[in-house]
C-alpha cells in the first residue's frame, strides 16, 4: 500500500467533509434564510437559517462519540467509510430538498434533519482522518503526515465557493435562487464515490493493528478516556475554541457579514475568502514539515498570539476597501489560521493513548467546534445591536483567544511523545 494512497485517503476524506460543510454555511445567508426560512424580517431568516448551522456543529459531539467508539473497538477505516456515506448523502439530500413554497414547514424540518446526520457524520470524520494519516507515519514526519488531511479545508471550502461562484456567474439572481444553488450540493455524491473507492483500497493503520493484538482495547473508549485522560479532552476543547471562533467566521460568516454589513457584492466576498483558501493550500505543509522540527507547541503559541493582535485590525480594515477584504483573508485566515490548523490535529491527537485516541481526539475537537458553532447566532444578534463594529467583533475573538493561549502556555510539547507500542517499547 503506498503512502501516496494512504495520504489521499486521508485527504479525501477531509476534503468531501469540509466541501459538505462549508457549502451548507456558504449558502445558509445566501439561499436557505430566503427560501427555507422565510420572514418578514431578513435578519430573522438569517439568524433561524444560522440556528440549522449551529445544529450541524452541535451534533458533531454525538459523531465523535458514535464514530470514535467504532474507530478505537473496530479501526479506523470502518468508521470513516461510514463516515463519508453520512456527510456526501445528506448534502446530496439537500440538493433535492423541495423548499418552503413547495412543502410549507417540511422544509426547514427536513433541512434541520439532513443537516444533523452531516453533523454526526463530521462529527467522526475528522478525527479518523487525522489518525489514518499520523499513525502511518514515518518517525519524524508525524506533523507532516498530519497537515495533509487539514489540508482538505482549504481544499473543500474551494470546491464550494467556486462552485457557488460558478454557478453564480452563468445564472441571474433568479435562476440562482430557483435552481443554481443545488448543483454544488448534487456534485457531493460524486467525491463520495471516489472517496469510497480509494478508501476501499486501504489497510487498517498499523498502530491500531498492534494495539488490538496486543488485547488492550478499550471495552467503552469514552468511559475510559474521560476517566484517565480527562484533562487532556478538556485541554483540547479549551485549546479549540480560540481559533475555532476565527475559523468559522473567516471561512463561513465572513460572506455575510461582508455582503450585508459591509457592502461587498457576493463575488467579492467569494473571491476574498478562495484567496485565503488558496494560501492556506500553500502555508500548511510547510508548517507541518517544520512542527517535527520546532514544535506543536511553540507554532501553536506563536499563532494565537497573532490571531489575537490581528483581531481587531482584520475588522477595521477589511471595512475600508476590497482590497483590504482581501489582504486580511489572506493573513488571517490563509497564513496564521493556517499555522495553528495545520499542527492541531497531529498535538491533539498526541495528547491521548491508542487504545482511546480516535474518542479522546475526536470528543475534544467536536465539543469545542458544538460550542463554535453558535458564533454566527451571536454575531448576527451583535452586528444587528451594534453594527459592524471592529471593537465588538474583536473583542469577541480575543476573549475566545486568550482561554485557548493560557492553555496552550500550560500545554505539554508532543512532538517526541510515543505513538504507538513499538514506539514505547523502543524508548524503554
Amino acid at each position: 500500500m503506498s503512502t501516496a494512497r494512504i495520504l489521499f485517503a486521508s485527504l479525501i476524506g477531509s476534503v468531501i467533509e469540509w466541501y459538505d460543510f462549508y457549502l451548507y454555511g456558504s449558502a445558509t445567508a445566501l439561499v436557505f434564510s430566503t427560501l427555507y426560512f422565510p420572514t418578514h424580517d431578513p435578519a430573522v431568516s438569517i439568524i433561524l437559517a444560522f440556528a440549522t448551522f449551529g445544529a450541524g456543529y452541535a451534533a458533531r459531539p454525538l459523531g465523535s462519540v458514535l464514530f470514535g467508539h467504532f474507530g478505537d473497538r473496530l479501526g479506523r477505516k470502518a468508521a470513516l467509510m461510514f463516515t463519508l456515506m453520512g456527510m456526501g448523502g445528506s448534502s446530496t439530500l439537500i440538493g433535492l430538498l423541495p423548499t418552503y413554497q413547495h412543502i410549507g414547514l417540511w422544509a426547514p424540518a427536513l433541512l434541520v434533519l439532513l443537516r444533523l446526520i452531516q453533523g454526526v457524520a463530521l462529527g467522526g470524520e475528522w478525527g479518523g482522518a487525522i489518525l489514518l494519516a499520523t499513525e502511518n507515519a514515518p518517525k519524524g514526519v508525524r506533523g507532516l503526515y498530519g497537515s495533509i488531511p487539514q489540508m482538505g479545508v482549504p481544499v473543500g471550502l474551494v470546491l464550494g465557493t467556486f462552485g457557488l461562484a460558478l454557478i453564480n456567474h452563468f445564472t441571474t439572481n433568479a435562476q440562482f435562487m430557483a435552481w443554481g444553488w443545488r448543483i454544488p450540493f448534487l456534485f457531493s455524491i460524486f467525491l463520495v464515490v471516489v472517496g469510497l473507492w480509494i478508501r476501499g483500497g486501504v489497510d487498517e493503520t498499523p498502530v491500531f493493528k498492534a494495539q488490538k493484538q496486543s488485547g488492550d482495547v478499550a471495552r467503552v473508549p469514552l468511559i475510559d478516556a474521560l476517566v484517565h485522560d480527562w484533562k487532556n479532552v478538556l485541554r483540547a476543547i479549551g485549546l479549540k475554541l480560540g481559533d475555532g471562533f476565527v475559523n468559522v467566521f473567516t471561512m463561513s460568516y465572513v460572506l455575510t457579514f461582508a455582503t450585508m454589513y459591509l457592502g461587498y457584492s457576493r463575488g467579492d466576498a467569494l473571491n476574498a475568502l478562495t484567496l485565503g483558501c488558496a494560501t492556506m493550500l500553500i502555508v500548511m505543509p510547510i508548517i507541518g514539515y517544520y512542527s517535527d522540527y520546532i514544535g506543536r507547541k511553540r507554532i501553536y503559541i506563536s499563532g494565537l498570539v497573532l490571531l489575537l493582535v490581528l483581531s481587531i485590525p482584520y475588522f477595521a480594515l477589511m471595512a475600508q476597501h476590497v482590497i483590504w477584504l482581501y489582504l486580511m483573508e489572506v493573513i488571517v485566515l490563509g497564513i496564521v489560521w493556517g499555522a495553528i490548523f495545520a499542527t492541531q490535529g497531529t498535538f491533539f491527537s498526541e495528547l491521548f493513548p491508542a487504545k482511546v485516541r480516535y474518542t479522546g481526539l475526536s470528543v475534544g475537537y467536536q465539543v469545542a467546534a458544538a460550542i463554535v458553532g453558535f458564533g454566527p447566532l451571536a454575531w448576527t444578534a451583535m452586528a444587528k445591536n451594534f453594527g459592524p463594529s471592529p471593537w465588538v467583533f474583536g473583542g469577541f475573538f480575543i476573549g475566545g483567544l486568550i482561554i485557548s493561549l493560557v492553555l496552550s502556555l500550560f500545554s505539554p510539547e508532543t512532538k517526541e511523545i510515543a505513538y504507538s507500542r513499538t514506539e514505547l517499547t523502543a524508548e524503554n
